[in-house]
């Protein structure tokens, strides 16, 4: 078990994080396990930062621990961390002006992903068994694929997100990072409530119009492996998934995303003058704020079309397989610029799919390229999500061949 305090090799904890280890109760199946949480959830007698100081400095200790925290002590897991975050969520980089950059473990001179940057860096170094973090356009995939682990963001829905910071509850989810595919599953169970669609795999999707834009040496090293595996899951066929529509998709998600954030996180901005926002999240802000009502129809509007595509899709019985991610992480120190925001771009247009639909998807350490880990995803029906994380261990011992 790791030991408590830290050794923060990797920047991976904020400030103020726990002082002592919230202990599990009893015993049960994460008995033995440790786990970190993301700087979102509320711990009662600690206050949450959201990413941002003056949010922390205004804050009042929470009076509650959040329910997906307390399902985990009562499983016998034990707390030992409060990890960084990007500032408000509202960025995939990793990197938070106010708290610094933190180092990628899996390959030092790239960034982790954001924005739940610090629990991934956190299981990647070691430091914890598992950690949790939140996923509203790609913040547990992301780092989960730039960090070489297993990532979670479930149905929508289906992980209580009581205690947790709202950005856009639409899309908003709680999920989890682990190094490992048996406690990958066993943490997922323990989170999941609602109903369980269960259908044996009978078809793969592979989705072409994903990896048609996405980094020629991710699209090589995802190849290799999906033929490693083309004995282990049925055959794969391609398809182009948006039917053309993945530019429109993308913006419908930020559009929308953006004006649920006027009534979440916005009004505590505008209200503090104290509150000073670090490049590239300022302008997110001023963006989110200038979004309209008609607009936000027009993009809700695409968002239905665009469900009922995925939906016809992945039906049970069928995962929709893409890369985790278009690029490899950007070199960490990057400045916000013209390169981060086509990463963004392209980013979101391959992470919106499951947050427009509502679906379950997995990221998997499925390749390495230049010694940078590349993760491969699958995309499950509505409440595939224990089929999706018994799948990964299925194939975790061949995955393992390809690192």
């Amino acid at each position: 078990m790791p030991l408590f305090p830290q050794d923060d090799a990797v920047g991976a904890l904020v400030p103020h994080t726990l002082k002592a280890p919230l202990t599990g109760l009893g015993s049960g199946p994460l008995t033995g396990r440790t786990f970190m949480v993301k700087d979102l959830f509320a711990i009662a007698g600690q206050r949450v930062g959201n990413g941002n100081p003056a949010f922390y400095a205004h804050a009042e200790p929470a009076t509650e621990t959040a329910a997906v925290i307390q399902r985990l002590l009562d499983a016998g897991g034990t707390c030992t961390g409060i990890t960084l975050c990007d500032e408000f969520f509202y960025s995939v980089l990793g990197t938070n002006v106010h708290y610094g950059a933190l180092v990628n473990p899996r390959a030092p001179g790239r960034v982790t992903g954001g924005s739940s940057c610090g629990s991934a860096a956190a299981v990647a170094a070691g430091m914890c068994d598992f950690a949790l973090g939140s996923d509203t356009g790609g913040s547990i995939r992301v780092p989960a694929s730039f960090c070489g682990l297993y990532g979670l963001r479930p149905t929508f829905g289906r992980i209580d997100m009581a205690g947790a910071t709202e950005m856009a509850p639409s899309f908003d989810t709680v999920g989890v990072f682990a190094r490992d595919a048996a406690l990958f599953r066993d943490a997922g169970h323990m989170l999941l409530a609602g109903d369980r669609v269960a259908a044996p795999i009978e078809r793969i999707v592979l989705a072409e119009d994903i990896f048609a834009y996405t980094d020629p040496r991710t699209v090589a090293a995802l190849r290799q492996t999906l033929l490693r595996l083309k004995d282990s899951l049925p055959r794969q066929e391609p398809q182009d998934i948006a039917g053309g529509d993945i530019a429109a998709w993308r913006d419908a998600f930020r559009i929308i995303q953006g004006f649920e954030i006027q009534s979440t996180l916005l009004p505590f901005i505008a209200s503090h003058d104290d509150v000073e926002l670090g490049p590239g999240i300022k302008e997110r802000f001023a963006l989110a704020a200038s979004i309209t009502a008609s607009e936000a129809d027009a993009a809700r509007a695409m968002r239905e079309d665009a469900a009922i595509r995925l939906h016809a899709i992945a039906k049970p019985g069928t995962l929709i397989v893409l890369p985790t991610t278009p690029t490899l992480p950007p070199e960490r120190g990057i400045k916000d610029g013209d390169a981060v925001a086509q990463f963004r771009t392209l980013t979101l247009q391959s992470t919106c799919l499951a947050g427009l639909a509502g679906l379950p998807q997995i990221s998997l350490p499925a390749a390495e390229t230049d010694n940078i880990p590349v993760g491969l995803s699958l995309i499950g029906w509505p409440g595939a999500d224990e089929t999706l994380l018994d799948i990964a261990v299925k194939l975790e011992p061949l995955l393992r061949k390809t690192l």
